[in-house]
């Protein structure tokens, strides 16, 4: 397996990583619904066995509660990973959610005791909201660094200005934005951007939340739990809903010569843009990892790349 460095970082990333977003449980904002915390464990385990060798999830997810279950996998794990994590949405005791940047402080100590460890190794700034704190917030992750409380600093969801901003107050390792075959939105600006600047990307929702992975039916949207984020994502509704899985079943076609699923394929096309580090991806049990483990080892040709664009740009 090859190994990518992350950034101006001393990282070196399995070119998937288990992000732990899903297994925050329900019962809140952004929930994907109910989780089983042995199954999330399970899954971790089952990573980590396979070779992945870093896991993504933040304070808001579960609102703690993804951080805890991360803690307590990796207490129990054949080895450890990189443990990357984020900051800067909050929530009150009603749990209702705000982005803030002034608490970073307070947040980094409540995350390190949440995943029991003594440093972050990467701790980054979730959303870049409000606007008018960045520069407080980006100076405050700055301090956290070199306090060793964090080993690397980076972003998410930030766009070409304001890492400009960013970076004139202290250098930044890594940008996680979304990006799918669905979202290519970061393809214009910013990933060349970063690819420019040595700015690592590790890319969120490759199989766009479960679109992608050849899995979906219209059916199973239909179903989803109350609290599964989903139901209201406008990539879920119609008509984008027909055309997306038009998308996933153009993928099994490409996935059935490989004899490996449709989320490897739409995986393995975000990973070969030259920008990409490495792409974030869930997993709610150990099946599912097993899934999309192929990954770490698949590359598509580049027959098959432009094969894939050309489906795209007819079908957009």
């Amino acid at each position: 397996m090859d190994k990518r460095q992350l950034g101006n970082s001393d990282l070196q990333l399995s070119p998937i990583g288990f992000g732990a977003w899903a297994i925050g449980g329900g019962d809140w904002a952004f929930s994907w619904g109910p989780q089983d915390d042995n199954d999330s464990i399970a899954a971790i385990h089952k990573a980590i066995d396979l070779g992945i060798n870093w896991i993504d999830t933040a304070a808001i997810y579960g609102l703690g509660h993804s951080e805890e279950v991360v803690g307590k996998a990796i207490k129990s794990a054949s080895q450890k990973p990189y443990v990357f994590t984020k900051c800067a949405m909050v929530w009150d005791e009603k749990r209702e959610i705000t982005n803030s940047l002034k608490q970073i402080r307070r947040e980094v100590e409540d995350s390190l005791r949440r995943l029991q460890v003594d440093a972050i190794d990467l701790y980054q700034i979730h959303w870049p909201k409000p606007d008018e704190d960045l520069e407080e917030g980006w100076t405050t992750m700055a301090d956290l660094q070199r306090e060793g409380k964090v080993r690397w600093i980076g972003v998410s969801n930030f766009s070409v200005s304001q890492m400009e901003r960013a970076a004139k107050i202290a250098p930044i390792t890594s940008n996680q934005p979304p990006y799918s075959m669905i979202n290519r939105s970061v393809e214009a600006e910013i990933l060349p951007y970063c690819q420019k600047n040595n700015i690592g990307v590790i890319n969120y929702a490759p199989m766009h939340s479960g679109m992608l992975t050849g899995a979906m039916s219209k059916e199973r949207v239909a179903a989803f739990p109350e609290d599964d984020f989903r139901r209201r994502a406008k990539n879920y509704q119609e008509p984008q809903l027909s055309r997306n899985l038009a998308i996933a079943d153009f993928l099994k076609s490409i996935a059935s010569r490989h004899n490996v699923t449709a989320g490897v394929i739409a995986i393995a096309w975000t990973l070969h843009h030259r920008a990409i580090t490495a792409a974030i991806v869930g997993g709610r049990n150990a099946k599912q990892v097993e899934g999309v483990a192929p990954t770490l080892d698949f590359r598509l040709s580049e027959a098959e790349f432009n094969e894939i664009n050309s489906f795209l740009n007819t079908n957009s």
